[in-house]
This record gives structure tokens, C-alpha cells and sequence, in this order.
């Protein structure tokens, strides 16, 4: 396992069309030493992320040509890369907070290039922590495509499912309370219940069973949480 502390070098793509407010960035997250791409023109991206993904994405939802919720529809579609949407417009929150474009982050302008750099360090840490070899017989999994293997079957992770394997995956027989789950699980300060974390485990389960249907992986701990063990 990594330090916590260590933060590895990232490539990181900021989409926004205000000049100053992309240039902004880019210093920011370069002093932060990460490597900075920048584009202002919504139907630029999707090329540009099949030609040389990035290792995160900051999105912004206003931008001419194509807008970022579109565009983080379409990347969904064949890239697990972490994106970071970026919105002026209050009333989008909603939508982005449904979970339903698979974006990994929000933030709302103004902002402080500060948290921007936070936000993208907790993603960014997550990720490669994740990318760690788990210590599960049959189980792979693969941080930078955000795929994972069970049995020698392909399983279908959502972004979420995905980060609460490798969690449970990293360290074998510990037992994780919900509230650290979902810690692992989201990057923002949503609110989450534990219905939902339920709804997720239970959902990983039943994919997981369904590649190997006579062993039991993940354990419920009861009134505590749960653990991933063969």
C-alpha cells in the first residue's frame, strides 16, 4: 500500500471556456505538480480523451459547441477516467447529485482554485490507492480503466461499485463501517444514507456471485459494516 501522503504526478485535463478562470487553474494544479491540458471548445473533448486519456477531468457544464452534462454522458460511455463537473448555474445540482452521469465530483462557482486542487487530490489518491494489487484470489482489478475481474469474468462496476471493491479488496478481513465506505466511495460532502450504501453492496454482491456462484466474498457485519474476505 502506498503512503497516504504520496500523491503521484497526474495528467489532468481542465475544460472551461473563461480564459482566466482555465489559466487559473492550470497554475494552481501545475504548483500542485500535475501536468495541465486545457480546452475551451465542448466538441474538442471527446476526440481529445480518445486520443490520449487523461488521468482527470475537470469539466465545466457551460461550454460552447457541447455542453459538459453531454459530454460526460458520451465519456461514460467507454472511459471510467474521474471528471469533476464545474457549474455557475445552481439548479444543476440536482442532476448532477442523481448519479446518473457518472460524474465523480461537482463544485459550484465561485470557488476557491484551493478546494479545486482538494477536490482532485482526494480523487487522485483515491484512485491510485485503488490501483494498489488486491490480495483476493481471482480478483483483478484495473484502477486506470476502472474494470475489474472475478473468476475470469468480466464484471460490471459502476465508478461507485468499483472504488467500494477495491476498498474492500485492498486489505482482506478488515471489517469497514458504512460511514467509511462511503468516505471511499464518494469525494464530496454529500449526504448518504445507509440505505444507499446497502443498495451498492448489494448490487456489487449479485454481480459478484453471478461470476462465481458458489463463493461468498463480501460478509455482513452485524450493526457494524462489512468486509471482503474469500
Amino acid at each position: 500500500m502506498r503512503d497516504n501522503d504520496s500523491l503521484l504526478p497526474a495528467n489532468i485535463l481542465v475544460v472551461e471556456d473563461e480564459p482566466k478562470l482555465a489559466s487559473l487553474l492550470r497554475d494552481y494544479l501545475q504548483a500542485a505538480g500535475h501536468r495541465v491540458s486545457c480546452l475551451d471548445d465542448g466538441l474538442a473533448v471527446v476526440p481529445a480523451v480518445r486520443a490520449a486519456e487523461p488521468d482527470l477531468i475537470l469539466l465545466d457544464i457551460m461550454l460552447p459547441g457541447r455542453d459538459g452534462l453531454a459530454i460526460c454522458r458520451e465519456l461514460r460511455s467507454f472511459s471510467a477516467v474521474p471528471i469533476i463537473m464545474i457549474t455557475a448555474r445552481v439548479e444543476e445540482v440536482d442532476r448532477l447529485l442523481g448519479l446518473d452521469l457518472g460524474a465523480d465530483d461537482y463544485i459550484c462557482k465561485p470557488f476557491s482554485p484551493r478546494e479545486v486542487v482538494a477536490r482532485t487530490r482526494a480523487i487522485l489518491r483515491r484512485q491510485q490507492r485503488a490501483g494498489d494489487p488486491p490480495n483476493v484470489a481471482g480478483l483483478e482489478l484495473d484502477a486506470d480503466r476502472y474494470r475489474a475481474r472475478y473468476a475470469g469474468v468480466e464484471l460490471e462496476l459502476t465508478p461507485v461499485e468499483f472504488r467500494l471493491l477495491s476498498s474492500l479488496a485492498a486489505t482482506p478481513g478488515r471489517v469497514f463501517s458504512r460511514d467509511q465506505l462511503m468516505n471511499h466511495a464518494y469525494t464530496d460532502q454529500r449526504v448518504v444514507t445507509d440505505r444507499t450504501v446497502d443498495s451498492h453492496i448489494k448490487n456489487l454482491r449479485r454481480k459478484l456471485e453471478q461470476a462465481a456462484p458458489d463463493r461468498e466474498l463480501i460478509h455482513s457485519i452485524y450493526g457494524v459494516g462489512y468486509k471482503l474476505e474469500p
